[in-house]
């Protein structure tokens, strides 16, 4: 059963992976990746929520298996955030780089940080 969770939540992140960045990308011709910046910060968001919600018991480890690992750890990508760094700093843009680690730092942490000080106002 515990596959079968994680197998469920990582067809919808990967799912809404492709159709966020998508989105984004038809919305920003930019040298920032801005899709994948969206996609770890509302990842970051939904795992603070879902840590917040366990640490509080209204949330049980069969949901973490389905949101946490499936569905979090197939919409966010540290992979291509590291990849599309790379690329921006192989092309001249460093500035670029640079902001787009710091920005992702900030705002993913900002964001874990916030899910889990919402989910402890909502079940605390």
């Amino acid at each position: 059963m515990t596959w079968l969770l994680v197998v469920l939540g990582a067809m919808a992140g990967a799912s809404l992976r492709h159709l966020t960045d998508h989105a984004v990308r038809a919305r920003h011709d930019a040298v920032f990746p801005w899709g994948t910046f969206t996609v770890n910060v509302a990842g970051c968001l939904v795992l603070g929520l879902l840590t917040g919600a366990v640490a509080a018991g209204a949330a049980g480890p069969r949901l973490e298996l389905l949101l946490g690992t499936g569905l979090c750890g197939a919409l966010t990508t540290y992979s291509t955030f590291s990849y599309e760094t790379l690329r921006l700093a192989e092309t001249g843009a460093v500035r670029h780089a640079a902001v787009n680690v710091a920005a992702s730092v900030a705002a993913g942490s900002g964001a874990a940080f916030a899910g889990a000080a919402l989910a402890g106002t909502l079940w605390a």
